[in-house]
């Protein structure tokens, strides 16, 4: 094994307005070839700062303070622009997270990837494009030679990613940076693309850097980790020693903050880690965690912590680091939540019968000329569901399946194009204008990025106070009194009713729309994947604020997300949507259990388990989703299905076969067929 990449002391600045504040001390790493290390921590910890830093590729105003950095033995901070830019283009390669931003809009993926290419190995154009298809074939993109001559935008989020992950390593670089690669995309999408990086990691012997705040991800790729928090390593250790025995404070508060396997609301709450990471204005002079660590003690405060090696091969930042050892420090199981009684004969808040939502296609030119009309984009194609007071609904899966179109006609954003929709038993036809006025309080939503659904120049106050005001008839100063209430229902403090959205964390943007939303009293809130780019953190938090309000006001929830953990801990029941239809609703209990729709069991075995020891048996659904213009004949998920079982698949619609009360698949494979070919691949 070759050691790349091995830094020491380093630490790292940025300039704001005249001062410059530390946002990473006395950082140390070795990479060796093969080897894969996972960085990870809360956001603003400093992971993607050590990643800039350790390819010294930092912003115009960041500044390398002090230590080493050596690559392949040469000293990296003596390097000059050109050594570094040859050094980039040839031997350290960088995937960021949105490589749809990172892609030119305007280049086809074919030539920007060979531009690449050229500028690394100074090879011909014609050779250049030779080795982007092999490349694009070796991230099993389908069909290279025509991806070659697309666009990024006409390409899905799957795609763009294999398409930068081609990019990084037709180079062949010796060192590949991975920041939050997978972090946007569909379950199903993040296991296909973590089993080619392991496959062409392995095969080319390049050491990998992986950024993420997936727990899950590093379990099952990595083999070290290092646990950054507030600009410092809290710990660093071999993948399977850090998962089953952490020995510093606040990563095992990252593992408990996990929803467990099986996990239920109504059995306990989740972990969560009180409080915020610390201003980088105010460093205090003891351990950085201190101010949210449950076994801090007064040195802590006072007194910063060594870097020690406490096991061979260990290193951990903490003067207690033997007490975290102990069950003890692991805190008894938070109360369960006090759950709203699900009444099965109760009121039905949600009714859909056969509900559609069709895209017409405008003709192009070759419509014209043909004499012909495109088919309609089929975005949501008879769906029933039904929803009873108190009761949380969960709608998993992939990006694309019509989960957002169905909460958009639910809320009243799209009008349906066919079929029945009941709110609390009234027959709602129209967009949202033609609602009554009491509908709109009894149906709120909280979206996925509070960013964009929070208005940048309103303050808190204002923002709580508009649904107050507008929906609940409250005069202005019984309002502002019920802001602060709603302010302490979600855990923030009454003074963060004087800020704006950008001087709030992405955590605390989510509760302040969560606070919205239930500002209104509503008896249906729709939840638009509201935790799915918040940290483990955050999220435990987030979920454990939506359980108690949700028990609180008796109010029920549709619950989208394409996370199945996160959805098994929250929901009653659950309905799984692929290509605008259900073609599976069970019981939370019973979904994780066999026999399952084919495509619910490619879901779960594609959940990354945040176990090291634990391998999921690999079912991996390789093709990318079918277009909802050109449906596939008969099962709608023959193209892609594991349990194939012929001609009748690809000829016949499949029956709706009942598992139980309410409950049923979209399948020609018989339950009990099912069952033994499930049973036989756990």
């Amino acid at each position: 094994m070759t050691q790349l990449l091995e830094a020491r002391g380093l630490g790292v600045s940025y300039r704001l307005g005249r001062r410059w504040l530390p946002a990473l001390r006395e950082f140390n790493l070795r990479l060796d070839s093969g080897q894969i290390i996972g960085i990870v921590g809360e956001s603003g910890s400093g992971k993607s700062t050590a990643a800039l830093a350790l390819m010294r590729y930092l912003s115009a105003n960041g500044r390398i303070d002090g230590g080493e950095l050596r690559f392949l033995g040469e000293d990296m901070l003596a390097m000059g622009a050109a050594d570094l830019r040859r050094l980039w283009a040839r031997r350290i390669k960088l995937v960021p997270q949105n490589a749809g931003a990172a892609l030119n809009p305007s280049i086809r993926v074919g030539p920007q990837v060979a531009e690449a290419l050229k500028a690394a190995k100074g090879i011909a154009s014609a050779k250049a494009s030779q080795q982007v298809i092999a490349g694009f074939s070796d991230v099993n993109l389908v069909d290279p030679q025509q991806v070659v001559e697309r666009y990024p935008h006409e390409l899905s989020g799957g795609m763009q990613q294999r398409v930068a992950i081609a990019m990084a390593l037709i180079c062949q670089p010796s060192l590949l940076v991975l920041d939050e690669p997978t972090t946007g995309l569909d379950v199903t999408t993040e296991a296909v693309i973590l089993d080619l990086l392991r496959a062409l990691i392995v095969g080319r012997g390049a050491g990998v850097l992986y950024i993420t705040h997936n727990l899950g991800v590093v379990a099952q790729l990595c083999q070290r980790v290092v646990v950054l928090y507030a600009g410092e390593i809290m710990e660093e250790a071999p993948v399977a020693q850090l998962f089953a025995s952490p020995r510093h404070p606040y990563t095992l508060g990252l593992l408990s903050s996990l929803p467990k396997p099986g996990q239920r609301k109504a059995q306990s709450r989740l972990q969560t880690i009180h409080g915020n990471p610390p201003d980088l204005r105010s460093m205090g002079q003891g351990c950085v965690f201190a101010e949210r660590c449950p076994l801090a003690i007064e040195m802590c405060r006072t007194q910063k912590p060594p870097l020690e090696e406490v096991e061979p091969g260990r290193l951990t930042r903490c003067f207690r680091w033997a007490d975290v050892a102990f069950p003890a420090a692991r805190g008894a199981p938070m109360q369960a939540v006090a759950l709203a009684n699900v009444d099965e004969a109760g009121q039905v808040v949600m009714r859909t019968e056969q509900l559609a939502r069709h895209f017409p296609v405008p003709r192009d030119l070759d419509d014209m000329l043909r004499g012909r009309k495109p088919q309609p984009i089929r975005a949501v194609d008879g769906v029933s569901l039904r929803l009873r007071q108190g009761q949380t609904l969960g709608l998993v899966g992939e990006s694309g399946s019509g989960k957002t179109t169905l909460a958009r006609i639910v809320i009243g954003l799209e009008a349906r194009s066919g079929g029945r929709l009941e709110l609390f038993g009234a027959d709602i036809q129209g967009g949202l204008r033609a609602r009554r006025h009491d509908l709109l309080s009894q149906v709120q939503m909280v979206f996925q990025n509070p960013q964009n659904s929070l208005n940048p120049y309103r303050s808190v106050r204002q923002t709580l106070r508009r649904p107050l005001v507008k929906l609940r008839g409250l005069s202005t100063q019984a309002a502002d009194d019920q802001a602060r209430q709603l302010l302490e229902a979600v855990n923030l403090r009454a003074d963060y009713a004087d800020r704006y959205p950008d001087e709030l964390s992405g955590g605390e943007k989510q509760r302040v729309a969560i606070a919205r939303a239930f500002a209104a009293q509503p008896s249906l809130v729709i939840c638009d994947e509201p935790v799915s780019a918040l940290d483990v953190s955050v999220q435990s938090a987030v979920l454990n604020l939506l359980a108690d309000l949700q028990a609180e006001h008796g109010s029920a929830c549709l619950f989208i997300s394409h996370n199945l953990s996160v959805v098994g801990y929250l929901a009653d029941v659950i309905a799984v949507m692929y290509l605008g239809q259900i073609v599976e609703i069970a019981s939370a209990d019973a979904l994780f259990r066999a026999p399952s729709h084919p495509y619910t069991e490619a879901l779960l075995a594609a959940i990354p388990a945040p176990d090291p020891s634990q391998r999921n048996e690999r079912i991996r659904l390789a093709d990318d989703l079918p277009s909802a213009q050109n449906l596939p004949g008969g099962c709608r998920f023959h193209t892609r299905c594991p349990r194939n079982i012929g001609e009748i698949c690809a000829r016949e619609a499949p029956p709706w076969r009942e598992t139980g009360p309410g409950q049923g698949i979209r399948c020609h494979i018989p339950l009990d067929e099912l069952a033994v070919l499930q049973a036989g691949a756990s």
